[in-house]
């Protein structure tokens, strides 16, 4: 039987997400365990929703906070996304968007081509199997008679948080417009 030591234990507590929401309710980011304890240690932040296990410090029991809330409002654009890479393949869900496959490598597609004037763009960008691009080539979509499965558009930041929401964070669901706040 393998014996699991209380500080690898509190180690992987530490590591578990908490959401953060802004004064409003407006939910900003997503951060570790760790951060938002030092944050409740420091009393910057309201703890909204715990998860139900504790963590030990050598002196004493902290609950593990699951939703927190910053207690001074933070001017913060919550609702844009970075376009890069790994967002991309998120939003499209690690599927090629012209055949469906998510076998690996994935590229992302230049819809318009550059050659052609395409920008690096949300609705310009999408994910592509290696052999759907090269097939596509420097052509766009109807020159190469290939079709989207669906349409690229620019994500909103909660598209991103529902990613976290698993078993665990049902506390979540009503901050994040997934469910009515009780």
């Amino acid at each position: 039987m393998k014996t699991v030591s209380k500080k690898s234990t509190n180690n992987s507590l530490l590591n578990k997400v908490v959401l953060v929401l802004n004064a409003n309710y407006a939910p900003m980011m997503v951060c570790s365990a760790r951060h938002a304890v030092c944050m409740v240690y420091l009393n910057k932040v309201d703890v909204l929703a715990k998860y139900p296990e504790k963590i030990k410090s050598p002196s004493k029991y902290f609950d593990l906070p699951s939703v927190i809330k910053v207690s001074d409002y933070v001017r913060y654009d919550n609702l844009s996304v970075e376009l890069n890479r790994k967002n991309i393949l998120s939003r499209d869900g690690n599927k090629c968007q012209y055949c469906g496959v998510s076998k690996l490598p994935l590229t992302i597609d230049h819809i318009l081509p550059k050659v052609k004037g395409g920008q690096d763009s949300w609705e310009n960008l999408t994910t592509a199997c290696k052999p759907c691009n090269q097939r596509k080539g420097d052509r766009t979509p109807e020159e190469s008679d290939m079709k989207l499965i669906k349409a690229p558009k620019r994500p909103n930041r909660l598209h991103y948080f529902h990613r976290f929401v698993k078993e665990n964070q049902n506390d979540w669901r009503p901050y994040l417009f997934m469910e009515p706040i009780k």
